[in-house]
């Protein structure tokens, strides 16, 4: 069986606890740690004054070339509700990509599929 598509939720969603356990996501931040050794990963985000971080597990996309200080997009299933940790399916660098933009974006592809639903009448 398929995983899930993921949808895209904010490193600031997922670290405060808005996005449940069990989730198929997609995110993105700036890689603070890499430890190899424990295939963990840490992503950072700063939002409206706060540092959001969010534990990450390697393992299924090792061997990677982690450059601290560069920003990922991450596609993963949730672990955890108290703690989140993305097991991470994809982590791919996403230097040089208009941040900006990809918020936008995002909002766009929330705002469309938010009014399909309600076309459809949550079905």
């Amino acid at each position: 069986m398929l995983p899930a598509a993921a949808e895209y939720q904010y490193l600031w969603e997922i670290s405060s606890g808005k996005v449940s356990g069990g989730a198929t996501v997609r995110t993105f931040g700036r890689l603070n740690s890499y430890d190899m050794a424990n295939s963990e990963a840490i992503l950072a985000v700063q939002h409206a004054s706060t540092q959001h971080q969010l534990q990450v597990r390697t393992t299924l996309v090792e061997p990677f070339s982690a450059h601290l200080g560069s920003y990922y997009m991450a596609l993963g299933e949730l672990e955890s509700d108290a703690s989140p940790i993305l097991c991470a399916r994809l982590l791919v660098c996403i230097d040089g990509a208009d941040l900006s933009l990809l918020q936008q974006a995002v909002e766009e592809q929330r705002s469309y599929l938010q009014g399909r639903h309600e076309e459809t009448g949550g079905r």
